[in-house]
């Protein structure tokens, strides 16, 4: 069983060979980059993969559902935000993809999951354009092996469905 913590919350992976903060900010541990290129919040090693986690809890997850907008003007306006964070996830995983490779790790299939607090159907929109952006799979003949073998956009009861040994809580903070 490994731990991990990260932006609150506390992630139990049963089976994993190591898991650990991925983004890290603290330049005194092993794990920091130094390089001005996205990071995954996660990492997490088991036998026969990697998965790289990335996290995002918005404030007001509407702003980016294409599917409500109540004018021309206001579906052009999530549009681009929707795309904007699409990218970003694209660019989060890309990137750590790139640290890792230059680490010699990607010697495992990769599985990408990100974990919000959107509800099911934006979530499934915004997997479906990674899908195709990152790309999943082995889009062309030439490729030896794929960059990612799986993408996941879930909230945390969809995590909880599909990865229940996988535990997460938040974590509370105690003063006296």
């Amino acid at each position: 069983m490994k731990a991990v913590e990260v932006d609150g919350f506390s992630f139990r992976f049963e089976d994993a060979i190591d898991a650990f903060v991925f983004d890290e900010k603290d330049v005194t541990k092993a794990t920091f980059h130094g390089a001005p290129m996205k990071a995954v919040d996660i990492i997490t090693e088991f036998a026969n993969c990697y998965v790289y986690i990335e996290m995002k809890d918005y404030d007001d997850p509407s702003v980016y559902d294409i599917r409500s907008a109540m004018s021309d003007d206001e579906q052009i306006k999530r549009k681009k935000r929707f795309n904007w964070l699409k990218d970003y996830l694209k660019y989060k995983f890309r990137d750590s993809y790139l640290y890792r490779h230059a680490e010699q790790k990607v010697d495992k299939p990769i599985h990408y999951i990100c974990l919000n607090n959107f509800d099911s159907g934006l979530n499934f929109l915004i997997q479906k354009s990674l899908r195709l952006e990152l790309p999943v799979g082995k889009p062309s003949d030439r490729w030896i092996q794929s960059l990612v073998v799986s993408c996941h956009v879930v909230n945390f009861e969809r995590w909880e469905k599909l990865f229940p040994k996988w535990e997460i809580s938040y974590l509370t903070s105690i003063s006296n």
